[in-house]
């Protein structure tokens, strides 16, 4: 019999700040919220968007980590796991399942309102700086040189 591959590579925002709670054991154990929204054209090559909303647990030293970052509503990330399905009776008895990603990486890609406009804020800074510094670089260049 053939091995599988249990894989998934997600781009996306947080929906939610993280949640973060400890098993009895004292295990980390951080709950993201995630949208992966993808856009693509519709028959009548009408720009349309579909958003995935996506479960992602983080386990142990990992979720003790992310838990410490600034994750809030909008955060771009990238999450690297596997797939996991488990099930459970509801309160009516009923047997209900849940998929989620069980993460083995957690990249911050930054993004979210707050700091994009921090960022643009930053490059718009540099750029006065750089039409200020009117040292030459020995080229007879006003541009700064790394050496």
């Amino acid at each position: 019999m053939s091995e599988g591959m249990n894989k998934v590579i997600l781009i996306g925002n947080l929906g939610e700040a993280p949640e973060i709670r400890h098993t009895q054991g004292g295990t980390g154990v951080l709950n993201l919220r995630m949208a992966c929204t993808e856009t693509y054209f519709d028959k009548d090559k009408q720009k349309q968007e579909r958003t995935e909303w996506v479960n992602v647990v983080v386990w142990g030293p990992r979720a003790e980590g992310l838990a410490k970052c600034d994750l809030d509503k909008g955060t771009r990330v990238c999450v690297e796991g596997r797939l996991s399905t488990s099930s459970y009776d509801d309160k009516e008895g009923v047997k209900r399942y849940k998929t989620e990603v069980v993460a083995e990486n957690v990249l911050l890609l930054g993004g979210g309102p707050k700091r994009d406009d921090d960022r643009r804020e930053e490059r718009r800074d540099d750029r006065r700086d750089d039409r200020r510094d009117t040292r030459s670089n020995g080229s007879g260049s006003n541009r700064r040189s790394p050496f």
